[in-house]
């Protein structure tokens, strides 16, 4: 049994947060979605990742950071409020996600499954480490969580494994290993986990037995043959200048996957160009049309350790030893985030979706026409899965090899 550091405080369940400054963390969760994802697009292969899981899990340290740290932390991640107003309105988007999974949580389609949004967090510390009860207090209030404590400097393999097993616990055993090993060393003091599972049937499932193998044409050209998926449905769609994109709704219509394809041969310059402001467009877009649908069937993972990303992104002092200032967490200098890991996986079929992330934050101490629209993916495409209520971009990826 772990032992908890808690505060006495319990999670504030109605925060008091205005509309307005939660439509400015969804606005800034989204606007770092779309900065993230450019900063690594130039990787080979597909993406997948979710930018709510990174900033949440980067939130519970930034309620620690002050000065400079702070202030890259704040522009790099586009926290635009004030310590005291950010954390709860985290709060409040947790909750709202969450809250709407409960009540539908019952929903199933005829082959389906229930709608699932878990959101968890967690964070891990060293024994006897002298953490100020007001960062507990923080992490009580807004991110319902205490600190589990382990003992990095003694026994740092067996709490790898502790947190490994939390996070497989909630993701349904779809992100395991978040840590490898040899992240975890005698300067390790503070780990903070976020763990996000999302399971959704589709509104409108595709029929397996017109699940067909067709043509998937790649980046450099090559063409392959993938499990095509068809059917012709009433679906939000739009199209623009070089692109068409379609939505497809979750069971409840609580959530929906936005898929854009571009031009062939125009996916480059596309993804380049994408900004939080262009999805938003293209959603507010959408009208309901007739649409003969060819999608693939695809399922993957990704895994990322972003501490170089996030320091050029514009927030090195973070992951400066000497440097850094997290001295809301225990009142010293000491502190620094020694690796940012994040693990990712999507699997898309004719019932539904399936997706799930996590995130470790590792701190240390220094030392409708009369014919129908066709849209085939036969080509790249990005998409991202999106909570229709309060709009926020849970997941984000692209597909280049459906069978990669």
């Amino acid at each position: 049994m772990v032992q908890l550091a808690r505060s006495e405080l319990e999670r504030t369940t109605s925060p008091s947060v205005t509309e307005e400054e939660l439509a400015k963390r969804v606005g800034g969760n989204n606007a770092f979605a779309l900065d993230f994802y450019h900063a690594i697009r130039g990787a080979e292969g597909n993406l997948f990742y979710s930018p709510y899981s990174i900033s949440a899990a980067l939130a519970m340290a930034y309620a620690g950071a002050r000065g400079e740290t702070e202030q890259q932390m704040a522009e790099t991640l586009r926290y635009s409020l004030s310590q005291e107003r950010l954390h709860p309105t985290f709060n409040a988007l947790s909750l709202a996600l969450t809250e709407g999974e409960q009540e539908q949580e019952e929903a199933e389609t005829e082959k389906g499954y229930p709608f699932t949004l878990d959101v968890a967090n967690a964070i891990w510390g060293q024994e006897e480490y002298p953490f100020l009860q007001e960062y507990l207090d923080v992490l009580a209030k807004d991110y319902d969580a205490g600190i589990h404590v382990l003992d990095f400097v003694q026994a740092p393999e067996q709490a790898r494994q502790t947190i490994n097993t939390w996070v497989s616990e909630k993701t349904n055993g779809k992100i395991k290993d978040l840590i490898p090993q040899g992240i975890i060393d005698e300067m390790t003091r503070l780990i903070l986990t976020n763990a996000i599972y999302f399971r959704a049937s589709w509104q409108h499932p595709f029929d397996e037995e017109q699940t067909q193998e067709g043509p998937f044409h790649l980046l450099d050209g090559e063409e392959i043959s993938v499990p095509m998926m068809r059917q012709t449905t009433r679906f939000g769609y739009t199209e623009g200048e070089g692109y068409q994109a379609i939505e497809l709704p979750y069971v409840g219509d609580r959530a929906s996957m936005v898929i854009v394809v571009p031009e062939g041969g125009q996916f480059s310059a596309f993804e380049e160009s994408l900004q939080a402001q262009d999805i938003e467009d293209i959603v507010e877009g959408m009208e309901i049309k007739n649409v003969a649908l060819t999608m693939p069937k695809f399922s993957f993972d990704a895994r990322f350790q972003l501490a170089q990303t996030l320091a050029e992104m514009g927030m090195p002092q973070a992951f400066s030893p000497g440097e850094a200032n997290f001295s809301g967490i225990d009142g010293s200098r000491k502190l620094f985030i020694q690796e940012v890991l994040h693990k990712a996986f999507v699997s898309v079929d004719e019932t539904g979706t399936e997706a799930a992330a996590a995130t470790a934050v590792v701190v240390g101490i220094t030392s409708a026409p009369l014919k129908p629209v066709e849209l085939t993916l036969d080509r790249p495409f990005v998409f991202f899965i999106r909570d229709v209520e309060t709009g926020t971009i849970l997941f984000i990826g692209r597909v280049v090899n459906p069978v990669s």
